[in-house]
């Protein structure tokens, strides 16, 4: 692994909202900052877990996107897995080629 950047996605459902957070929020060290942001899901695997939802189809998810290095990331997955079995959080990593502050 390498100190590469990349973006972490996570994609889960919106009731785990604040417990993911909180757990990011708790974890500084390795994950300086998040964006998180209201979500749907939409599809064939998407999983509608109230009425309102079938109702809807489109299932209620919170996104969060946070840029870290190559080995956070999969530490943090590896925490994730642990922490969260059975949650059905989506993930994926993304190349960040240029990560700043402007201003």
């Amino acid at each position: 692994m390498t100190s590469a950047r990349v973006c972490l996605t996570l994609i889960a459902d919106r009731a785990l909202r604040d417990e993911l957070l909180d757990y990011l929020g708790a974890r500084a060290a390795f994950v300086p900052g998040f964006t998180a942001l209201e979500a749907t899901g939409h599809g064939p695997t998407a999983r509608l877990e109230s009425p309102a939802e079938r109702v809807k189809g489109r299932a209620d998810r919170i996104m969060i996107h946070t840029v870290v290095t190559e080995a956070a990331a999969h530490r943090l997955i590896a925490e994730l897995t642990a922490d969260f079995a059975g949650a059905n959080i989506v993930y994926w990593t993304s190349a960040v080629a240029e990560f700043g502050t402007l201003g």
